[in-house]
């Protein structure tokens, strides 16, 4: 069955499951972190509540066998610890059938997580991961041939994100057609990076070049990854490039890490061979049990893969779609619109117990969202900071908010200490919360050269009212679990 098999990305499938395993990693972590006052029982949207209302068929997850915060914390701790065995190498010592153990037990653990996750998980690096990872389950480790089959199975993900990218975009916004989305981008993207201010500030032509630049990647170089080699080699290449300058300018979770992970399984193994300076044992393996399976799935994917392909020249186009509840073949797209300006969200409180208009109102200070304005926009990614990207949405459409951001604030008012991880600064300990919380909108926007010389500053504001005037816990009372 040598059709089946394709020897010469044997180091470009080690580079590519070595990254998977990183992200992996990232995601598990940040779920571990973030997950108590998020989802947890006490929380602000409790998986048990979903749960209690969501059939097993509409999302699959282990957690409708068992539910509770200590065993979400221990699945997260498995994919850890299975990840970073990946991720150095020890699963490709394994036995065929025990690597695919290990990456079916990492895919059916984040799926479960992501199936009971609601809107802290429904961004499209999600499904990508998801399904990036089931691809992964039938790659093989080290003394297996890579199978032909899913490498194209790869290719044809890599290509559906990117060209649905650059569909959503022509499709959408006008500033993508007249080149000047860039203008704004930089200063109104969810979560600046310390490059960020930079580059904004390029020039108006710099930023039609960036446009172009983009146009041109997910548009028609992509086409490349399909070709004869060199081509495929160069296309992926040019892939990895514009990702790692998305990865600069900007904080978008594992979105362009993963996607640089993506094009590393098109490049030419005698690339990887001449770079890394690894070649691949004598004798690589095809067991035939292990290439029917892979026929059988990539049959099974090609069928399902109708939707997503028939979604890419629909004119309703979805953007970060998935259409089977193991979201296993997805649509993607990002910034089929641009915001022209920034209104960010800025939570406060007081410990005055009868507000008036001279109460002295203290911020609290997110990780990675804009706030206090001297300070330098960090780079989180590749990862996700899940309440400071829900909060852009906020400052975009206060609906976004609806669900979860009355719980957030009765947490503060609680001085609930997992809420209060969550944030870089507190001007309030857990022992003494405050009186009243508040949610004011503020326009922000990038300082010119001219005012950072003379403030320090990054960030102007001026204030746009109050978005949720001030509210006590007695206001926001806890529902009965």
């Amino acid at each position: 069955m040598d059709w089946l098999s394709e020897p010469g990305y044997w180091a470009g499938r080690l580079v590519f499951t070595r990254g998977l395993a990183l992200i992996y990693l990232v995601a598990f972590v940040s779920s571990l972190r973030q997950f108590r006052p998020l989802i947890a029982t006490s929380g602000m949207l409790p998986v048990s509540r979903f749960l209690a209302r969501t059939p097993f068929r509409r999302s699959p997850s282990l957690f409708h066998l068992h539910w509770s915060d200590r065993f979400f914390a221990a699945c997260c701790w498995a994919g850890v610890l299975l990840s970073a065995a990946a991720l150095v190498g020890l699963v490709d010592r394994v036995p065929l059938w025990a690597w695919m153990a290990v990456w079916a037990v990492l895919w059916a653990l984040y799926l479960s997580i992501v199936n009971v996750g609601q809107v802290w998980y429904g961004f499209g690096w999600e499904s990508l991961l998801l399904e990036a990872g089931f691809l992964a389950i039938f790659l093989g480790p080290a003394s297996v041939a890579p199978p032909t089959l899913v490498l194209w199975l790869l290719l044809w993900l890599l290509f559906r994100l990117e060209f649905g990218a650059g569909l959503i975009k022509i499709r959408g916004d006008p500033c993508w057609r007249d080149l000047t989305c860039l203008r704004y981008h930089h200063e109104t993207q969810p979560m600046p990076n310390p490059l960020s201010w930079w580059f904004h500030h390029l020039s108006p032509r710099l930023h039609t070049v960036e446009a172009l630049a983009n146009h041109a990647m997910q548009l028609i170089v992509i086409w490349g990854v399909f070709a004869p080699q060199p081509v495929a080699t160069v296309a992926a290449l040019a892939v990895v490039v514009t990702q790692g300058y998305l990865i600069i300018s900007g904080n978008f979770a594992w979105l362009n890490w993963l996607t640089l992970v993506l094009a590393t399984s098109a490049i030419d193994g005698r690339v990887w061979h001449a770079v890394l300076r690894i070649s691949p044992p004598g004798h690589l393996a095809t067991p035939t049990w292990f290439a029917v399976l892979v026929v059988v799935v990539s049959a099974g994917l090609l069928a399902l893969s109708w939707r997503p392909a028939r979604n890419l020249v629909s004119r309703r186009q979805k953007m970060n779609a998935s259409f089977d509840p193991l979201h296993l073949v997805n649509s993607y797209g990002a910034f089929g619109s641009v915001t022209r300006t920034r209104d960010e969200v800025v939570v406060e409180g007081t410990d005055d117990p009868h507000p008036t208009p001279e109460t002295v109102w203290e911020e609290y200070e997110f990780r990675g969202k804009p706030g206090d304005v001297r300070r330098r926009p960090p780079q989180v990614a590749p990862y996700h900071l899940r309440l400071d990207w829900l909060m852009w949405f906020v400052g975009i459409d206060p609906g976004y908010g609806n669900r979860w951001l009355p719980a957030f604030l009765r947490l503060l008012l609680e001085g609930d200490p997992a809420t209060l991880a969550l944030l870089r600064h507190s001007p309030f300990p857990p022992d003494a919360p405050p009186a009243f919380v508040r949610v004011s909108l503020y326009r922000y926007r990038f300082t010119t050269r001219e005012e950072r010389r003379e403030t320090g500053a990054w960030w102007s504001r001026t204030p746009e009212g109050v978005l949720i005037s001030p509210v006590s816990s007695a206001d926001l009372r806890s529902p009965a679990r």
